[in-house]
Parts: C-alpha cells; structure tokens; sequence
C-alpha cells in the first residue's frame, strides 16, 4: 500500500481492531491525501438522501462520504460567518403539492413564479436562482453517465442538491440534472431513503417532465418553435435549445410529449440524428451536443442519461455554485480560516486557490 502497511493491519485499523500509531496515521493521511484531522473525525453518515442510478456503482459509499462532509463543511462556515440562508422549503414543498394535480406544466409555472421568473424569463442562473431559495449547490466528479444527480432533505444540511459535473458530461446535462434533483425535493420526500438505489422509472419520468418545463415554458417554448417555422428541423432544434440552455434531447423530448404516435416520436428523433450526420459527416453521440453552451451552465433527462458529448456545448462558467465560493472568500478574507482550508472546502489545489485569491484584487 501507498502508506506502507500491509492489507491486513490496514483491515485492522479499518474495524478498529488495533490502535495506529501516529506515524502510522501521517502515512496514512499522505496516501490518502487529507489533513491528520480528517482521520480522526467521524464520517458523516447520511439517511436521507435520494441517490439513485441506472446501474449499481462501485463507488456510491464514497460519493455519500464526499457529499456528507461537503454539507459540513458548508454548515460550519454558515455558523462561522453567521451566514446562514433559512427558507421555508416546506411552504415550497406545500405549493407544489397543490399545483400537482393540475399537470406539470402548471406546477413548474408555480414554482417558477415562486422563485421571481415570469412566464417568457429563460433560467439564466440555475444555481444562483437555487441558492437564493436556501437550497446549497454543490458538485462531485464521478466518471460515469448512469448517475448524473442526487439531492439531500432539509434534515442533513439539505436541502441541497448535487451534480455530477464530469467532464464528458456535458453542461446542459448538469443543468438539466439539478432541476430534475429539485423535482424530487418537491415532490418525493418519501424516496429519501440511503438503502434505495436504483431508479423509479415513474418518479424520474415525472422529474424529467417537471425540469423540462421549468427551463421551457410551454407558452414561450411553443412561441419560439413556432417562430422559427422556416428553418431546417436541425437548425430550429439548435436554436431553441441555445436559446434555453438546455441539451438537444430536451427540445426533441418536448416536441415528442404532445404525440400521441410513438413511430412519429421515433421518426423526429431518427430525423434529427440523420440531419445531423448530413451536416456533420459523422454519427450523433449519446452525448454529443451540437451548438452547446459553455461549462458555465447545467442538464440531463431520464430516458437519455447515456449521452456523449453536447453540439455545440455550454461551458463550465455557464454553470457554477457561487455561494460557497462566496463563503470562502469572506472568511479567507476575514481571517475566519486559512487559504489552504479555503482550497480544501473547494475541492482545490493550492496553486490554485492561490490564483483565484491573487484575482480578488481585480
């Protein structure tokens, strides 16, 4: 092993068995590349959360461990700064449940009236907008496209949502995930049980219906589609999805909802990938996304979560948490805690905690 013991005292010290050593400890911090402390302290331990995938994952522990001490962290520079964010996600939760008989297309109008946007407003800052109603925003990297998102209750820092921003996913995809993920605080706290891991197909079915008419309203998305009537179907899709900041796939799904023929569901999206082949000389990926919008942004859909990269891709800029960062600066600032504790909170190295601090002067 990296810290230098064997497989069996490493099981030991793992079930408390045997008591390491303190050189025994610095080894094992410096190959697992954390602070001594970290070591010494109880791993957060969360219930109640909804993460789920399309297939069981090798790392699912690690990722709740990593969520678990994010939320933490996130909790304890609210009480330092005395910045903490309360809203009643419950009056939320209750204004959802009432507009949830009226369809999806009504609810997502509700809450999006909740939150300030009007009915022809495109959400330009989803994480912003999310993090203004107390919901934290935070990110992991985990290289597979079978789990995109997860969201935790209010009663473990929550509530809070989380992306997975993996680079091969594309922008759109984080974006679209982090609506869908708000989908189910609203509507599906009963679900909220750590045990749970594979996908409810009726509960994503309706949390992919909620996140596409949130970032598409029906009258404005219908408005736009039917404006731009005289384009090439390829050229139309683009412009829509540009427009909205959201995956392709989305605008495909939308126009889809209102047939009632399932071949000519089928036909637009063959359609659509045959004109893209046309124009581009080679096959549409899973997550290709012509035309898409930079990092800076953030999206996915249930019956497509196996994508490649987005045409014409959003940026990473186009989709970034600020309140955290926002935290950190202010008690980096303040002196409330050191720059390399700020870089650990960001899930950072040094080096470039350093450059983002040198770029605060500007």
């Amino acid at each position: 092993m990296a810290a230098g013991i064997n497989r069996l005292a490493y099981s030991h010290i793992e079930r408390a068995e045997s008591q390491p050593r303190a050189e025994t400890l610095q080894a094992l911090a410096k190959a697992l590349q954390v602070r001594l402390p970290e070591l010494l302290v109880d791993v957060p331990v969360l219930k109640r959360v909804r993460f789920r995938s399309l297939k069981r994952l090798k790392r699912r522990e690690q990722v709740l461990v990593e969520v678990g001490r994010k939320l933490r962290d996130f909790e304890d520079l609210e009480a330092t700064l005395g910045a903490g964010n309360p809203k009643d996600f419950n009056a939320l939760r209750l204004l959802a449940d009432k507009a949830r008989s009226q369809g999806m297309p009504a609810l997502a109008a509700s809450v999006r009236a909740h939150f300030g946007l009007t009915e022809h407003e495109p959400v330009y800052d989803l994480c912003g907008l999310l993090e203004h109603q107390g919901i934290k925003v935070l990110s992991v990297n985990m290289a597979t496209d079978s789990f995109l998102g997860l969201s935790v209750s209010e009663e473990e820092g929550g509530p809070a949502v989380v992306v997975n921003t993996w680079e091969r996913l594309p922008v759109e995809h984080w974006i679209f995930s982090a609506a869908h993920e708000l989908a189910h605080l609203l509507l599906h706290l009963p679900a909220y049980q750590v045990n749970e891991e594979l996908e409810n197909k009726d509960e994503e079915r309706e949390a992919d219906a909620f996140a596409s008419h949130f970032l598409m309203p029906e009258g404005v998305f219908r408005r736009e589609w039917d404006d731009a009537v005289g384009l090439l179907l390829f050229d139309r899709v683009l412009k829509i999805k540009r427009m909205f900041r959201v995956s392709w796939r989305t605008v495909l799904y939308r126009l889809g909802e209102g047939m009632s023929d399932r071949n000519g569901r089928q036909r637009l999206w063959i359609h659509f990938s045959q004109s893209y082949q046309a124009h581009n000389s080679k096959v549409l990926l899973k997550m290709k996304e012509p035309d898409g919008v930079g990092a800076d942004a953030y999206q996915a859909l249930s019956d497509l979560h196996r994508a490649g990269p987005e045409p014409a891709g959003m940026e990473r800029y186009d989709f970034q948490g600020e309140r955290l960062s926002r935290l950190v600066r202010e008690a980096i600032l303040g002196e409330k805690i050191t720059l390399s504790r700020g870089a650990e909170i960001l899930g950072l190295k040094i080096n470039v905690m350093r450059e983002i601090v040198g770029s605060w002067a500007h």
